[in-house]
């Protein structure tokens, strides 16, 4: 229940955003011919290649997609557990990999229950990392407003298990690295 009160509220907190990114006047222009499923399929590409930059790599699941007025909400929950220690480190790869994407930081909560960060795309999708109930890391693109379409779920990524829709599994892999209980002197692990 507490994974989807978080849920709920990450929704809502990205919803509120769709239309008002594009204040720069980008969104219209580059959005206007995408359709829903289109912009599902770029969530899907950010998504699956970030967790694919993780080293070492983690176990994940897609999580609820979600279809606004003009908008889709991607998620992924990784499965695999990451101690409070190595938490920095995760955040400090993936933040390292966006920026190289050439991603915009947003903002940050370094609270020590729900720490997250938010990321803007070039093409106006908001993305961000969340750490929820049980210390679960959860990833969430929000796509920009865009035309109204049908919507698929994911398409299966090999080695992930097929999404069907249910609510993701609680972090139950062990790592070798992510699960350790002690801080690592280096920001970055070696791949």
């Amino acid at each position: 229940m507490k994974v989807r009160a978080g849920l709920t509220v990450m929704v809502i907190a990205l919803a509120t955003g769709c239309g008002v990114l594009g204040d720069n006047g980008s969104e219209g222009k580059n959005m206007s011919d995408m359709t829903m499923q289109q912009a599902a399929e770029r969530a899907d590409s950010i998504l699956t290649e970030t967790m694919t930059a993780i080293k070492p790599q983690v176990k994940w699941v897609h999580g609820i997609s979600t279809d606004l007025t003009c908008s889709v909400s991607r998620r992924v929950s990784v499965t695999t557990i990451i101690s409070p220690e190595r938490r920095g480190s995760f955040f400090g790869v993936v933040e390292r990999y966006w920026k190289k994407k050439g991603f915009t930081h947003r903002v940050s909560s370094n609270g020590s229950k729900n720490p997250s960060t938010h990321f803007l795309t070039t093409d106006q999708f908001q993305i961000q990392l969340l750490f929820g109930y049980q210390g679960q890391a959860h990833f969430q693109v929000t796509t920009p407003c865009v035309k109204k379409s049908a919507v698929a779920p994911p398409q299966p990524v090999s080695g992930v298990p097929e999404y069907d829709g249910s609510e993701p599994p609680l972090p139950s892999e062990t790592s070798d690295f992510w699960s350790a209980n002690t801080p690592i002197s280096s920001a970055s692990p070696s791949s």
